[in-house]
Order: C-alpha cells, then structure tokens, then sequence
C-alpha cells in the first residue's frame, strides 16, 4: 500500500508530512460531519430546491440543513442560488470544487459495496 503521508520507504520511524497533514485536515474539516457527505451526495444530479433537500435526507432537521449547507457554503462546495420570486424560490447546488469529489464518492461506494459484503458475511457467520 501507498505510504502518502511520509517521505520514509518504511525503515524509519519518522512523522507524517506535516504539510500534506494540513491538507488532508483542511478537507476532512470541509467534508467532516454527520451531514455534509449525504448532502452532497444528494446534490450530484443537480440544483435541488431546499425543501426537496430536507426530504431527501431522513433525519436531518431544518435547522441543522440550513447549518450544515452554509458550512459547506463557505468551503466553496456549495452555492446557494435565490430567484427573486414569489415565493422566494432558493436552490442550493455544487460548485465545480465539489464535482472534483465525484471520483472520491465513487471509490467510497466501491469500498462500502466491498466492505457492506464482507461484514454481511461476517455477520451471519456468528
């Protein structure tokens, strides 16, 4: 396996590259919360009215959809797009930032296919 994270071939007993650290934190904080990937996630085939958002993801609440998409917001991974009509129509939408991450969910759903099965597997053996 890729070591990304040390400059070391394994013989040593060195630190994590402190500055590849800090990009790997900077991205774990922009996606890091209970809703934030889901919410992204239901945002990949789209601009998707507010509404339409909170009723796509069970359990979140209003309040915490309005935080959450303001997080993610001021990270550039989502824009928030008001129509001057009556009633206010809000869209919220990912930004090209945001689309970058399609390969990244794609290799996450591979990995929870794999892992979904395995531990399926495990689960009926005991």
């Amino acid at each position: 396996m890729e070591n990304l994270t040390s400059v070391c071939d394994g013989d040593c007993d060195c630190s994590p590259d402190a500055a590849l650290l800090a990009d790997f934190k900077r991205a774990i904080h922009a996606l890091g919360g209970k809703w934030k990937l889901e919410i992204l996630f239901a945002l990949m085939n789209g601009a998707v009215r507010f509404g339409a958002l909170r009723r796509s993801i069970s359990g979140i609440t209003q309040q915490m959809l309005t935080t959450q998409l303001r997080e993610l917001e001021q990270d550039g991974l989502v824009s928030r797009n008001a129509f001057a009509e009556k009633p206010l129509r809000v869209e919220y939408e990912l930004t090209d930032a945001a689309y970058g991450l399609l390969p990244a969910f794609k290799e996450i759903l591979s990995w929870s296919r794999l892992y979904g099965e395995a531990r399926l597997a495990a689960s009926h053996e005991t």
